[in-house]
């Protein structure tokens, strides 16, 4: 590989992949904005590499950190579910006018290599069974989580659902402002790889944590918001009843699977596309985290309250066979090792 460009490359997951790429003995470049409510003081990108301040958003800094580049891990974007619905212009923003400008980049650069961090979001709510077979749900109704009705139920009947694992061709159906843009991104990389003969692996991450993790924002996942509030002797507080299901993967295997795909596109036709689940492929629940993280690091009981947030889903989780099948990845790190490490590890500094 000539050289690799990693967008957002001085955040939590970016940073992995940088990371992981350099013991490999890959030329790294590393395009990064910094924005200040992602990164703390003080913020920049691993050593070893070139780093260009800019935001994906700018076809000129895009331009720059494109020349000489073969290949491309996209992973700056504005993540989690947001404060509401005023942060729509920005997901849109920094997500989909980011990825459009950065795929035009690399159209004219030449390059047509491109690993996409996207997200299990996409999917909506997971896989769910009744006794007539599989049963698309609709969104969850406000009235239903007030009353404390978090289950999704058969639309047709009423009947309890029992969830499931959801797989790459599963339909599309994102469910609140962040799902819409990673949603979005995938159908750009796809157009980009039909006009242009590009090849791009979609990886649809699930619930990411690890060391590094953002402290106190809101536009990070439940695991550093547990942390946060763990570091500063609180219960970590658990929406809903707890039992909502999700798969939680390490960050270094998510970066393990950046590189491994990277290598997929090296060996595919033009115009090649594909989805990969990264997950864990185990299955616990969010209050099975908060219990986790509390028991390790030595902090008091979470507390369930009940609360809820519209644009969450009640259940998903991902069947990863795919990943594992057709991508040279490693065994995944173990639930109960990666949250005992997560548990005291350094966070990034608030922004």
């Amino acid at each position: 590989m000539q050289a690799l460009l990693v967008t957002g490359g001085a955040g939590f997951i970016g940073a992995a992949v940088v990371r992981r790429a350099l013991e490999r003995g890959v030329e790294v470049r590393v395009l990064d904005s910094l924005r200040g409510d992602v990164h703390g003081p003080g913020s920049a990108a691993p050593d070893g590499v070139r780093f260009l301040r800019g935001d994906v958003t700018d076809p000129d800094a895009v331009a720059a950190a494109l020349e000489g580049v073969d290949a491309v891990c996209h992973q700056a974007a504005k993540v989690g579910l947001g404060v509401d619905f005023a942060d729509a212009p920005d997901y849109v923003r920094s997500n989909d006018l980011g990825t459009a400008v950065l795929l035009a980049g690399m159209a004219a650069a030449g390059v047509r290599r491109l690993v996409l961090a996207s997200s299990m979001v996409v999917y909506g709510e997971g896989a769910y069974r009744s006794s007539r077979g599989p049963v698309p749900v609709p969104p969850r109704r406000e009235e239903d989580l007030v009353a404390g009705r978090f289950e999704p139920v058969d639309p047709e009947t009423g009947e309890d659902l029992e969830p499931g694992l959801v797989a790459e061709d599963a339909r599309i159906d994102p469910r609140n402002v962040y799902a819409a843009t990673k949603a979005q991104q995938e159908a750009l990389a796809a157009a980009w790889a039909r006009e242009t003969g590009g090849r791009v692996a979609a990886l649809r991450y699930h619930n990411v944590y690890g060391p590094g993790m953002p402290r106190d924002t809101p536009y990070a996942g439940v695991a550093a918001l547990f942390r946060s509030q763990l570091e500063r002797g609180e219960a970590p507080t658990v929406l809903e009843d707890g039992r909502q299901r999700r798969d939680f993967v390490h960050v270094d295997d998510v970066a393990a699977a950046n590189l491994a795909a990277l290598d997929w596109t090296a060996r595919q036709p033009a115009g090649a596309v594909r989805a990969f689940n990264v997950g864990s492929g185990v299955v616990h629940t969010i209050g099975d985290l908060a219990a986790a993280l509390s028991a390790a690091r030595g902090g008091p009981d979470p507390v369930v309250t009940g609360g809820f947030r519209l644009g969450d889903v009640r259940h998903i989780t991902a069947d990863s066979s795919r990943l594992r099948a057709e991508l040279d990845v490693p065994p995944p790190v173990p639930f109960e090792t990666g949250v005992a490490e997560f548990a005291t590890a350094p966070l990034r500094s608030a922004p």
